[in-house]
């Protein structure tokens, strides 16, 4: 190996923590192609995991088959750079609010990404990765908490002090409401709802403008009206576009008499307040 080589190798040994992860991409882009690749992987310094993705040992993985799906999640933003975040189900129940329940089971976790790797779906993770795109939005990065942007983060910061980019609740629980009813429940996200009560109605208002799916918003509003948490009285549904005409979701359910879209029965049920 030239002390060119060796000068790359520790260059890029101090920017992937053990166990940590890096693509075919992401060596290439540093100047490592696939025959030093290989030759790292024979002398035991890079791990092939699958096509086009290696780990860097540590003393753990040699005992266990299973990646950590944060350990990945972390090097696909921290490392590698891709565009995903965890939103929905997962980015609520990452900030707390899966109070009452086993809120997307915990071993589904919802990503969300422009440039979302094929090689990602392959690895044996202790977890099972929905993706989707970001196109819910017109601005995608919209409500989107990106830690990468408050660290000053060098080859040598510390893994641990690393955090998932991940949605806001306020951008999350849309995420949560697009996936209505095939992928969440109605129950699951009507207790997700009642733990609320601190979102933000500014950043509300902004996403819901960036919104571009009419029930989407619809839905917001069929749970915002039933829990009615201070922020609600800061959100006119008037000044959305909530488009028109009634908008059929689930069978056998009823028409919501205000935002036209059927939803079961027990969310159009008159709340105290109107008049019951």
């Amino acid at each position: 190996m030239s002390g060119q080589e060796h000068e790359k190798l520790k260059s890029l040994l101090e920017a992937v923590p053990a166990g940590f992860l890096v693509d075919s991409a992401w060596l290439e882009h540093h100047g490592i192609g696939r025959r030093s690749s290989y030759a790292y992987v024979q002398r035991g310094w890079l791990e092939r995991l699958g096509r086009g993705v290696f780990r860097r040992p540590s003393p753990s993985s040699a005992t266990t088959n299973t990646l950590d799906w944060k350990t990945c999640l972390l090097s696909l933003q921290h490392i590698m750079h891709y565009p995903v975040h965890t939103g929905g189900a997962t980015a609520l129940g990452q900030q707390g609010y899966a109070h009452y329940l086993s809120l997307g089971d915990k071993s589904t976790v919802w990503l969300y990404g422009s440039k979302i790797p094929n090689w990602l779906e392959k690895l044996p993770l202790n977890a099972e990765f929905r993706t989707r795109g970001v196109s819910l939005f017109s601005d995608p990065e919209l409500g989107v908490n990106d830690a990468r942007k408050n660290l000053n983060e060098t080859a040598s910061s510390l893994p641990w002090d690393w955090k998932l980019v991940m949605s806001s609740p306020e951008r999350a629980i849309l995420e949560a409401l697009d996936e209505l009813p095939d992928q969440e429940s109605f129950h699951n996200l009507d207790m997700v709802f009642e733990s609320l009560t601190t979102l933000r109605p500014r950043t509300l208002s902004a996403l819901l403008r960036s919104c571009k799916k009419i029930k989407v918003k619809r839905l917001f509003f069929v749970f915002a009206d039933r829990h009615d948490h201070a922020w609600r009285k800061r959100l006119d549904p008037e000044e959305f576009d909530l488009g028109s005409g009634d908008r059929a979701l689930v069978k056998g359910g009823k028409i919501h008499p205000r935002y036209r879209i059927m939803v079961p029965e027990e969310f159009v049920r008159k709340e105290r307040g109107d008049g019951a």
